[in-house]
């Protein structure tokens, strides 16, 4: 006689999903930290050296922790140098340098309220580049976020925009979210690889690449005070490190569709840092946001008509999620 066992779908322990969330809130606690310490950062440092420190220092911890934990065949892996290069220049450098160039015109606030807005915009370079299909909610998704974006760089003056045009800070930051949609698009067509092995390997080019332009320009610039210092180590460990394995050690319990939804929280955390360090803020800041949020939101929820590739999880492509 033959038995018939009835199975059931396993179930995510609680305890594993707890600490998958908790990983989540901390990768992107660490990546709003990289505004908000940036931006002081770049009161002492040049955007091009702090670039260059950052993944000098986090260079060594990376490829420890991508042998340890993912083990990778480096051949494999170096074999895609083509792609390794396009998504170091087009991400680690790019929208990095970017970013940091803006903050010395602009407030990590603003800077994370205008990030916010990356979401719809890799969504539309899917859909214009990788023939990806949008439904209305996306584009309706889109369009709100637009105009929470619009609010932010206005102040709350549209009219007032179309005159006067954009601030130094607000066009770094509009370059560096673009910077980072190429690198998303790059990272979907290119061939998946470890994340952490990856990023590694991408700090080296970023290294590589950007020496010869330190060097001519005299060299990096060393942090000079204890601050300077801090400043530089947290970005160096927390937002180029820890936030990555986090990430990735989230994705191995919850889905990355869903855990994508946390990346919102990076602007909360930043709004949040804003108010408790007593810095300035505008109802325009905090409306435009909100705006912004809520339209990428629609965005993501089953945005796309047709299924992305495996940009997430434990080998992905080789692009990353955030900076």
């Amino acid at each position: 006689m033959t038995v018939t066992v009835a199975t059931t779908p396993k179930r995510t322990p609680r305890r594993s999903l707890t600490v998958a969330v908790a990983s989540l809130l901390g990768a992107t606690l660490f990546w709003a930290g990289n505004y908000v310490v940036g931006a002081g950062a770049v009161e002492s440092i040049d955007p091009l050296s702090l670039v260059l420190l950052r993944w000098s220092l986090a260079l060594v911890p990376l490829l420890a922790i991508a042998q340890l934990v993912e083990r990778p065949q480096w051949r494999q892996v170096l074999a895609a140098w083509p792609w390794l290069i396009a998504l170091s220049v087009s991400g680690l450098l790019g929208y990095n340098l970017l970013l940091y160039t803006a903050l010395e015109h602009t407030d990590a606030f603003n800077a994370s309220l205008i990030n916010a807005f990356n979401p719809a915009l890799i969504t539309l370079a899917a859909a214009a580049f990788l023939r990806e299909r949008l439904t209305r909610r996306a584009v309706g998704g889109v369009l709100i976020a637009l105009v929470g974006v619009l609010l932010v760089l206005s102040n709350g003056d549209v009219g007032k925009l179309l005159h006067a045009g954009f601030g130094t800070g607000e066009l770094f930051m509009i370059g560096a979210i673009t910077a980072w949609s190429t690198y998303a698009i790059i990272g979907r067509l290119a061939p998946p690889l470890p994340p952490i092995t990856a990023t590694a390997i991408q700090a080296a080019i970023t290294i590589v690449v950007l020496t010869p332009f330190s060097l001519a320009a005299g060299g990096p610039a060393l942090p000079s005070g204890q601050g300077a210092i801090a400043s530089l180590a947290f970005i160096a460990i927390f937002p180029s490190v820890l936030s990555y394995l986090l990430w990735n050690r989230a994705l191995t319990v919850i889905p990355a569709g869903k855990a994508g939804v946390f990346l919102n929280l990076i602007t909360v955390f930043t709004a949040l840092f804003t108010i408790l360090s007593g810095h300035p803020y505008t109802v325009a800041q905090v409306a435009g946001g909100v705006i912004v949020i809520a339209g990428i939101l629609l965005t993501s929820a089953r945005g796309l008509g047709a299924k992305a590739g495996p940009f997430f999880g434990r080998r992905r492509r080789a692009g990353n999620l955030e900076p």
